[in-house]
């Protein structure tokens, strides 16, 4: 019995591939055609098509509009019921349909002739209604179907998912559309996390803990406890960053102090370090450096805040503390 299932299995994936191929083999000038149309389109992209054909239009819509081409999906039998709408006269429409004689889809073409749009027809009969009356017809028809009835759509239906999906990949590669602009349109997902960047999470302004050189221990400890964020940064005159003191440092610095009561924050920078003879340089990190690299940093050295510089100087923009990050997910 599972032999059998699987030998099921490899038909139905063996049907769909050699779908693919046959569209794959059929690629041409027309397709080239179909990126110009898009690529001209000044207004949006209408996807349109009904039953199966419809759910991937749904899906191309989707894929179009998070890879920088504006689109929207128009149920091809909801269009004779005021949707129509949705068209404008600066849109490109796209149609699927199986066999091209879809009525729901035939009743979009007036209207798209009418206002003069340009149509797409993505269909598996190229003499049919709907490709004759098309500006451009991208054939997927396939050998065969997998169902053994030859009646449920499914080689064809991931035909015309692959072709929709090569034509919004083309369009995002010809758009220059970069992984920042896909994470700036998924804000939410995994990957607009793992772009963001440290000007997106850090605290700046009067939220970051800041005192003077000459800053005594009681203003010190002050700044780090108001702030909250277990930091403070420490600035000459000039307001360059000099320092940094952390809740370790301060502890350690105290510790070593021969007296607490003459105690500035220049001192505890010098005397907090982990290691007296180390370099104090305080550890910073650009405002546009992807807050990923701040976490990576912040392990490397085992700390949990990085101060960031003003571009092309040495004075302190904002701090970004590890609590920012879990709160933003980078974690």
């Amino acid at each position: 019995m599972t032999e059998e299932r699987l030998a099921r299995a490899r038909r139905v994936l063996d049907v769909e591939s050699a779908g693919l191929a046959a569209i794959r083999a059929r690629l041409d000038d027309r397709f080239a055609r179909a990126v110009d149309l898009l690529l001209a389109c000044r207004g949006k992209v209408v996807v349109t098509g009904v039953g199966k054909s419809g759910i991937v239009a749904r899906k191309i819509a989707a894929t179009f509009s998070s890879t920088g081409t504006p689109a929207s999906f128009l149920h091809a039998g909801e269009g004779s019921h005021g949707d129509l709408g949705t068209l404008a006269r600066a849109d490109v429409l796209v149609a699927f349909s199986k066999d091209g004689e879809s009525a729901e889809v035939l009743n979009l073409l007036p209207v798209a002739r009418r206002l003069s749009i340009p149509l797409i027809a993505v269909c598996g009969k190229p003499a049919s209604t709907l490709a004759r009356g098309a500006d451009v017809v991208l054939d997927v028809s396939v050998p065969e179907e997998a169902c053994p009835l030859g009646l449920a759509p499914t080689a064809s239906t991931t035909a015309m998912m692959a072709l929709g999906d090569a034509l919004a990949i083309t369009l995002l590669e010809e758009r220059g559309f970069s992984a920042e602009d896909f994470a700036l349109l998924h804000p939410g997902g995994t990957l607009g996390r793992r772009l963001l960047r440290v000007e997106d999470v850090m605290h700046r302004g009067a939220d970051v803990p800041l005192v003077g050189e000459t800053a005594s221990l009681k203003d010190t400890l002050l700044e780090m406890t108001s702030k909250r964020l277990g930091v403070t940064g420490v600035v000459d005159a000039a307001g360059d960053l000099v320092g940094v003191i952390t809740d370790g440092g301060l502890r350690r610095g105290l510790e070593r102090a021969p007296d607490l009561r003459t105690l500035t924050a220049r001192d505890l920078v010098a005397l907090g370090r982990r290691e007296p003879a180390t370099d104090a340089a305080p550890k910073t990190i650009g405002a546009d450096a992807l807050a990923a690299q701040a976490l990576a940093a912040m392990e490397r050295l085992a700390i949990t805040s990085l101060f960031v510089l003003a571009d092309g100087t040495r004075k302190p923009a904002g701090v970004v503390h590890l609590h920012d990050l879990l709160r933003a997910g980078v974690v």
